[in-house]
């Protein structure tokens, strides 16, 4: 199973939002952008404003950084959007055999290293921010 692609859109929206920093960012133009409903950009873009990435208010049409995007990390994007649960990148089967000695013991082999492995991607994560990807997309 893939991270949730709210994440993804969730950079799409507030690249869009940096780059339109003169114009209004309406949940419409963005759904534009993404290709997607504009309930979706809503609900997204509520995300990012409970995890105060972004100031949006009812009855207003657009959205803003509430910060440079210098200073917005993916991994704040990641959390903000809950693309997934804290130590629930990896999923463990959950009724292996009891009986047999694999079975009994695969969850304690493997959850450590799936541990690792999640805590890595998200250190990764932390090292990027907005303005690096906002960077990379070619001015048109």
């Amino acid at each position: 199973m893939n991270i949730s692609t709210r994440f993804a859109v969730a950079i799409h929206i507030l690249t869009l939002i940096d780059s339109n920093k003169e114009g209004k960012s309406t949940s419409e133009w963005i759904a534009g952008s993404v290709n997607t409903n504009p309930v979706v950009i809503r609900r997204l873009t509520g995300m990012l404003h409970k995890a105060g990435l972004v100031d949006v208010r009812p009855g207003v049409a657009g959205a803003k950084l509430t910060r440079s995007a210098a200073d917005i990390t993916l991994l704040q994007i990641y959390k903000a959007v809950n693309a997934v649960e804290e130590n629930s990148l990896f999923s463990v089967h959950e009724h292996p055999n009891p009986a047999c000695s694999v079975g009994k013991n695969i969850a304690g082999a493997i959850v450590p290293v799936f541990s690792s492995a999640q805590k890595a991607m998200e250190n990764v994560l932390q090292e990027v921010t907005l303005d690096q990807i906002v960077n990379q997309i070619p001015v048109s």
